[in-house]
């Protein structure tokens, strides 16, 4: 009877050991910042949304670049989809690493409750491990009948399923524990996976960039030139805004001059106008270009990030913010906004390296804070076609829309 009650210790002793089992401890080490939870869930959300749109463009640009017909046109949408496919990639680190962070959150809250509800569940164990390590002799020797011996079994069996009753829950949450340890590791994988497409897709993109560099230097000879005009430009310019300012009066006075009329012909210059007689009351004057569209069309934001600061905000210096403020990914790729002709690329001070581009219809955007500028003064670029990276430390970048030299609420202008 002592050697089955023994029995019986050890039998609920190794019911309640299992029961409080700890969390499992995550086998994939590695160094993942992690983030507050809200944040993390903020993130995940957005980052989402920033993936599919991103895929989205980069198959349109695609399809768009197996379109077209002209050398330039084609290599130009294939750097904006593998530009869109690089932020898509970024995205999904993003992503990646918030889902690593609930997972890791959830985790810590789960032990912290196991170890609250397994204290007096320890005790109980251990005192029952020591009761059934008793030798058989001393339990022979102990005071007390065989109806006590009976008595106490008797106990033991009742214990057991109410024990396994009053612990299925916590098994439940040791499972949970399992589970999210599933979540952190898929997670690990998906953001390992996603930072050898980003390396992928940046490598593609380095070198389209590089063949169209030179297929561009050896077309355009005056690029020089223009570049070392927009930096005396900047130099002149007082101030940022200056520089805006002085690029939107160089923009307006181009689109002046080719809305001008051109040279109207004699008869005797246009085909067969002198064999017919045709006099020079019959010759029309060429038509006038047609006026630029003053809607901005496929307008996006230059990068993907937490916004620090939106559209008219009052800054310390007491202005107000005239664009939006973002806080991508270190080193994350940052596209043309619209398409649009390059008027500055270069640093400029106390903003980094800016880039000003001239859009249809007297539109005009900046974007500062890059780290790296891809895109040279006098480039035709797409939507979504490649700027440059941000920085690598707090990386911090601006995007302000002028119409017609007045700054405008970028967000009111997204497609």
């Amino acid at each position: 009877m002592s050697m089955r009650l023994s029995l019986g210790f050890a039998a609920l002793a190794g019911v309640i050991t299992a029961a409080i089992v700890a969390v499992p401890v995550s086998r994939a080490q590695r160094d993942v910042a992690l983030i507050e939870p809200a944040q993390a869930q903020a993130d995940l959300e957005r980052a989402t949304r920033e993936s599919q749109r991103a895929l989205a463009r980069a198959d349109r640009l695609s399809s768009e670049a197996e379109a077209a017909t002209e050398a330039a046109d084609k290599t130009a949408r294939e750097a904006a989809s593998l530009a869109a496919q690089i932020q898509a990639a970024e995205a999904d680190i993003l992503a990646a690493q918030a889902r690593y962070s609930l997972a890791q959150a959830d985790r810590t809250a789960l032990s912290r409750r196991l170890s609250v509800r397994q204290e007096p569940l320890v005790r109980l164990t251990g005192a029952l491990q020591m009761t059934a390590r008793r030798p058989l002799a001393l339990s022979a020797l102990q005071p007390g009948s065989l109806k006590d011996l009976v008595y106490v079994r008797a106990v033991l069996d009742s214990a057991v399923p109410e024990i396994r009753r009053r612990t299925s829950a916590l098994r439940g949450e040791l499972e949970e524990g399992r589970r999210l340890e599933r979540a952190a590791a898929q997670a690990l994988t998906n953001l390992g996976a996603g930072e050898q497409a980003l390396q992928a897709r940046r490598a593609e993109l380095a070198a389209l960039e590089t063949r169209q560099r030179l297929t561009s230097r050896q077309a355009r000879s005056n690029a020089a030139r223009e570049a070392e005009r927009a930096l005396a430009l900047a130099e002149e310019a007082r101030d940022l805004d200056g520089l805006v300012d002085i690029i939107d009066e160089a923009a307006s006075l181009r689109r002046e001059l080719a809305a001008l009329p051109g040279p109207v012909m004699r008869p005797r210059d246009i085909a067969g106008g002198a064999a017919s007689g045709v006099d020079s009351s019959d010759a029309a004057p060429l038509p006038l270009p047609s006026p630029s569209s003053t809607r901005l069309t496929g307008f996006q934001l230059p990068v993907q990030g937490r916004t620090i600061a939106g559209f008219g905000v009052l800054r310390d210096s007491g202005l107000r913010s005239t664009g939006i403020e973002l806080a991508p990914a270190p080193g994350a790729q940052v596209v043309a906004p619209a398409s649009g002709r390059v008027a500055f690329a270069g640093p400029y001070r106390g903003f980094g390296r800016i880039v000003i581009i001239e859009h249809a219809g007297g539109w005009t955007s900046l974007v500062t804070g890059l780290d790296r500028i891809e895109a040279e003064v006098g480039d035709e670029v797409i939507a979504g076609g490649p700027l440059g990276v941000a920085g690598r430390a707090d990386p911090a970048i601006t995007i302000e829309l002028r119409r017609n030299g007045q700054p405008v609420n970028p967000l009111n202008y997204l497609s």
